[in-house]
């Protein structure tokens, strides 16, 4: 851990349950983030003290300080609740919730021998940058449909670090979130990823459900060293609860790495060994958006074909797919790339939530 003190001199932006202040740490003006439920409201002008070591190492999506409490008071005690699930545990900041599913809940009874979710589509996705193309997708084909994100513990812990979250929340893409394991801040709370799928459909209403890591996921360029590999359990919980599991496939038309052009090592490794369980992958149509993108695909759809014997690969007809997603409310960015810069990341994701959205019209 590296630790430092330093004074607030500005705010930098702020969002549902997060505050980014501009700090000065050692003669020089950082960027920290403070998460309310844990640090309190603070003040312009108020000493705190910081963890730099992500901001230190250059980290991507997590690479800023974070405020861990101020330096000269005590943050005011928590409003008190009825839960006794503890998050973050052993943590010297661990948190208190009350889980959805646990015994004191109102929805209690919703998760003691729980009713099928009689085929209630469930996108799993790797990337957290993925959600909010998804949820572009289901809309183009329905915009009615009420979709809910259901967010693991495969990454940032917590919700509140997402920023195109809070904007999916205030823009209507969502109907809410649910926290599920160590990860926590969403509207609803739960234990599993299992128990959150159940919830997303049962308490928030949702028509489809997306299942994927919060922002920060973890790649070591090995086989089994990525934090996405979790996804192939993901889609057997979705079975597991009656849902009808839909993989998002991760691909790119930009990323330089060999193994993730076209479509990612990530995907070929959950799906072609990892995953038991016979599950959908739905691949947009073809679409002309440059050389790039034309050999991106073109590996793509070989690869597929090895997919093809385990799984129901599923095309999807795309058309009006890209313009949907330039009009996203909520900026795509993945890996630092936007849209126009990568849009088979985006396609790929956009297909899976429109095949969702085709799947839940049929039920």
């Amino acid at each position: 851990m590296h630790w430092r003190l330093g004074m607030i001199t500005g705010v930098s932006r702020q969002w549902a349950g997060t505050d980014r202040f501009v700090v000065e740490v050692d003669g020089k003006k950082i960027q920290a983030l403070a998460y309310r439920d844990i640090v309190g409201e603070l003040e312009l002008g108020q000493r705190v003290l910081l963890n730099v070591s992500a901001l230190q190492r250059g980290l991507g999506t997590g690479g800023v300080a974070f405020i861990v409490a101020p330096a000269d008071e005590l943050p005011d005690d928590p409003a008190p609740i009825d839960g006794h699930i503890v998050k973050g545990r052993y943590l010297p900041q661990q948190l208190m919730v009350q889980a959805v599913e646990e015994q004191d809940s109102p929805h209690h009874d919703e998760f003691v021998d729980p009713a099928d979710l009689q085929c209630v589509p469930v996108v799993v996705a790797d990337l957290h940058s993925a959600v909010p193309a998804i949820s572009c997708g289901a809309h183009l084909v329905d915009p009615d449909l009420s979709v809910a994100y259901v967010m693991t513990d495969g990454a940032a812990l917590p919700a509140a670090l997402s920023i195109s979250l809070a904007l999916m929340r205030e823009r209507s893409m969502l109907v809410g979130s649910v926290t599920c394991g160590q990860s926590v801040g969403g509207d609803v709370e739960a234990t599993t990823v299992a128990n959150g799928i159940i919830a997303a459909r049962r308490v928030l209403g949702a028509d489809i459900v997306i299942v994927a890591q919060g922002p920060g996921n973890v790649g070591t360029g090995s086989t089994y060293g990525f934090s996405g590999l979790d996804t192939a359990w993901h889609l057997q919980q979705a079975a597991l609860v009656g849902g009808r599991p839909i993989a998002a496939v991760r691909a790119s038309s930009a990323d330089k790495r060999p193994r993730h052009f076209g479509l990612s090592h990530h995907t070929l490794t959950v799906l072609g060994r990892a995953t038991p369980i016979r599950v959908e992958v739905p691949i947009p149509s073809v679409e002309d958006r440059g050389a790039d993108y034309g050999r991106a695909y073109a590996s793509l759809q070989a690869d597929v074909q090895q997919l093809a014997e385990r799984h129901e690969v599923v095309p999807v007809e795309a058309a009006g797919l890209y313009d949907a997603l330039a009009d996203c409310p909520v900026q795509l960015r993945t890996m630092g790339r936007d849209l126009s810069q990568d849009p088979l990341s985006f396609m790929c994701a956009g297909a899976a939530g429109m095949w969702a959205a085709q799947v839940s019209r049929s039920r």
